[in-house]
């Protein structure tokens, strides 16, 4: 079922999420879902990451905090992403880094978030695993980007990402092999990729049957 209201979405988020300090050491979710027989970014360990799926409240809907990056960063260059990045050591936990990420890349308070909880480990093309954190943002937020790391902010309908007809299969190469991937166009900014893969994964705990977070697999550690 697709998005039905914003208090539907809450009262679902707070019993089908992880709990924000819950550790889950392995990863539920791939940037190969849709095609498994693409070849895996080596074996694990795994580098870990994490990020804020930032809501902020529209009225009847939530906008959805995204970022562009900058054509001139390494990797990622020029994609929509969440907020957030890799865990580093002096991080207390994985929601300690996507605040702090969150903080230093469009100014989110980590004071002022109120998170709801954790979205399923996610595992990347790039031998990153994911935690998704979702969280209210104040009503009156303002971004500020930071400019080597952010080339514009910009929130998506939360009822839009929600909706599974909006979640559309492309395909491209990617290092010689055809990989299929999940894309969610709007106004603009094309989201795919691990974002992407993300807001679906997202949509699944919220809206699928289950209503328990279900055991990570894959070891990270």
């Amino acid at each position: 079922m697709p998005f039905t209201t914003r208090d539907d979405f809450l009262e679902r988020a707070q019993t089908r999420l992880a709990p924000a300090d819950a550790v889950l050491t392995g990863y539920e979710r791939t940037d190969f879902d849709l095609t498994p027989d693409f070849p895996f970014p080596g074996k694990p360990p795994y580098r870990r990451a994490a990020v804020l799926v930032g809501l902020i409240d529209r009225a009847d809907d939530f906008g959805v905090l995204l970022t562009l990056r900058p054509d001139t960063m390494s990797q990622h260059a020029g994609q929509v992403a969440f907020p957030g990045g890799r865990i580093d050591p002096g991080d207390a936990s994985p929601i300690a880094a996507a605040l702090r990420e969150a903080n230093e890349e469009v100014g989110v308070d980590p004071f002022s978030a109120r998170v709801l909880g954790q979205g399923d480990p996610y595992l990347t093309s790039t031998g990153y695993v994911v935690s998704p954190f979702v969280a209210r943002l104040p009503d009156d937020f303002v971004a500020t980007p930071h400019d080597a790391e952010v080339a514009a902010v910009f929130e998506t309908p939360l009822s839009f990402l929600m909706n599974p007809l909006n979640h559309q299969r492309h395909e491209r190469s990617y290092q010689g092999h055809l990989r299929a991937y999940y894309a969610m166009p709007h106004n603009g900014r094309y989201i795919w990729g691990a974002t992407a893969g993300m807001i679906r994964s997202l949509y699944d705990r919220i809206y699928g049957e289950g209503d328990q977070p279900a055991p990570a697999r894959g070891e990270i550690t």
